[in-house]
C-alpha cells in the first residue's frame, strides 16, 4: 500500500485533540487541508477512521484501533524525521581538521566563544598539516591557507592577508649581527619547520620587486611542532620562520623582533572551507555564522575561484 507517511502525522493530531480545528492549529495547516488528509487516509485503508459532525469529531473503533497501534510509532517515526533534519537548535558532532599554523583559529578563544553560544554542538578538531580530501576522510569542514584549498571547495575567510617573517631575540642579533638580505640567512642558525616526517622543510621565501625568491637555508633545527620552533627561538637557538601571527604575543613584548621586512609580502589568509552550500548541516552553518560576526562581515559564501580568495 502506497501513501503519504504525512496523513498518519495528521491522523495522530486528530486523534489526540478530536477536532479538526485544533489539529489544524497544533500542524499550522488549514481545516480544510485537515479534513482532506483524513478523507485521503481512508480512502487508501477502506474504511471510516473518523465520525465528523457539525460540532464535533470522533474516532470509530477502526479509529482507536489504528492511533492505538501506531502512535508510538508515529511518535517515534516524527522524532527521527526532526532529528535527521536538525530541527531546534543546531547539535550534532562537528568534525574539523585545522592546520597547525591557523594562530588565530586555534588560540581557543573562536573556539570557547561558539563552544558556549552552541552547548549542542561538540567540536571534534583534529590539528594536522597532512593534506588531504577532508571529505573522504569524514570531516565537515577544514582550516587552511587559501593558496592551498582546493578550487571546488567553498570557502570563507578566517584572518584576511597574511605574510610571513624572520624573527629571533634581540639577544641573538647582538651576538651574530642583522642579516640585511635573504642571502645573509645562509650564514646564521636557522630553525626550520617541516608539516610532517616524510615533508621537506618549508621554504623561507621572498620578495624584491615584484619576484618572489627562495633562500635555500640549511636548518640547524627542524621540527613539526610550531611550539618547539617558537620556543627554541626565544631561547636564542637562532631565526626562525613563520606566519606572522604565530609569533605575535612575543613580537608585542619584545621577546622576539622581525628582519627582513622589506622583503615581504602579503598573501591571502586563513580559510574555513568546505565541499558544498546544498543543505548544508545546522551545525556547519552555525560555525560559518559565528566567523562571520567575529570578523563582522557581510553575509555571503564566496569560494576561492570565484571571489580569488578576498577577505
Amino acid at each position: 500500500m502506497n501513501f503519504d507517511l504525512n496523513l498518519l502525522k495528521v491522523f495522530a493530531a486528530v486523534a489526540q485533540v478530536q477536532s479538526f480545528r485544533g489539529a489544524a492549529e497544533k500542524l499550522d495547516v488549514t481545516r480544510s487541508a485537515i479534513s482532506q488528509s483524513i478523507r485521503r487516509l481512508e480512502d487508501a485503508l477502506g474504511i471510516a477512521l473518523v465520525y465528523r459532525t457539525t460540532r464535533s469529531v470522533r474516532l470509530t473503533e477502526a479509529g482507536e484501533t489504528l492511533y492505538r497501534q501506531t502512535a508510538g510509532l508515529i511518535a517515534a517515526l516524527l522524532g527521527a524525521l526532526d532529528e535527521a533534519a536538525m530541527k531546534g537548535p543546531p547539535r550534532g558532532r562537528l568534525k574539523l581538521a585545522v592546520t597547525s599554523i591557523a594562530e588565530r583559529f586555534l588560540d581557543g578563544r573562536l573556539i570557547a566563544e561558539f563552544a558556549h553560544a552552541f552547548p549542542l554542538i561538540t567540536l571534534d578538531i583534529t590539528v594536522t598539516d597532512e593534506e588531504f580530501d577532508i571529505v573522504e576522510r569524514g570531516f565537515d569542514a577544514g582550516v587552511r591557507l587559501g593558496e592551498v584549498i582546493e578550487q571546488d571547495m567553498i570557502a570563507i575567510s578566517l584572518t584576511g592577508d597574511q605574510r610571513e617573517v624572520a624573527v629571533a631575540t634581540p639577544a641573538y642579533f647582538a651576538s651574530y649581527g642583522t642579516p640585511l638580505h635573504p642571502s645573509d640567512l645562509t650564514n646564521h642558525r636557522c630553525i626550520g619547520w617541516r608539516p610532517s616526517p616524510v615533508s621537506a622543510p618549508h621554504r623561507w621565501e621572498f620578495t624584491d620587486n615584484g619576484q618572489t625568491f627562495a633562500v635555500a637555508v640549511a636548518p640547524q633545527i627542524t621540527t613539526n611542532d610550531m611550539t618547539l620552533m617558537v620556543r627554541t627561538a626565544l631561547a636564542g637557538g637562532g631565526i626562525t620562520f613563520g606566519i606572522e601571527d604565530t609569533f605575535r604575543t612575543y613580537l608585542d613584548r619584545g621577546e622576539l623582533v622581525t628582519v627582513l621586512d622589506n622583503y615581504q609580502s602579503p598573501f591571502p589568509g586563513f580559510f574555513l572551507y568546505y565541499p558544498s552550500r546544498h543543505n548544508l548541516a545546522p551545525k556547519l552553518r552555525a560555525l560559518i555564522e559565528h566567523i562571520r560576526k567575529s570578523r563582522d562581515q557581510p553575509a555571503g559564501i564566496q569560494t576561492p575561484v570565484d571571489a580569488k580568495l578576498v577577505e
